[in-house]
């Protein structure tokens, strides 16, 4: 009986760990963000997807997050950012350092 409640109790855990992160997306244009601002739940872990819909490489940058990704013209790809403290976190594309920054807000 203990090993089946244990077993039960790792089959809850294991199905926790399963469930779906929440999922943000956002768009980089010639060193735009669509949308500049991303609101997010504070103490839990997302993920953002990234398009680059531009015609030339574009990156994704935050040196508080400490993430880095770069994109080719036309490629999707995501990124998982760990759980945030309330605050604003902001992004940049390194091949455009001229346009303003996007941010995320952690509420």
């Amino acid at each position: 009986m203990r090993r089946a409640l244990s077993l039960s109790g790792l089959l809850l855990s294991g199905a926790a760990l399963a469930a779906p992160l929440p999922t943000y997306e956002l768009s980089l244009q010639e060193g735009h963000f669509i949308p500049p601002q991303l609101t997010v739940k504070a103490g839990e872990r997302f993920k953002i997807v990234l398009r680059n819909v531009g015609q030339g490489p574009a990156e994704f940058e935050s040196t508080p997050l400490r993430v880095e990704k770069v994109l080719s013209p036309g490629v999707t790809t995501f990124v998982v950012i760990h759980p945030l403290t309330p605050g604003r976190y902001p992004f940049f594309d390194e091949f455009n350092p001229q346009l303003p920054e996007g941010s995320i807000l952690a509420e």
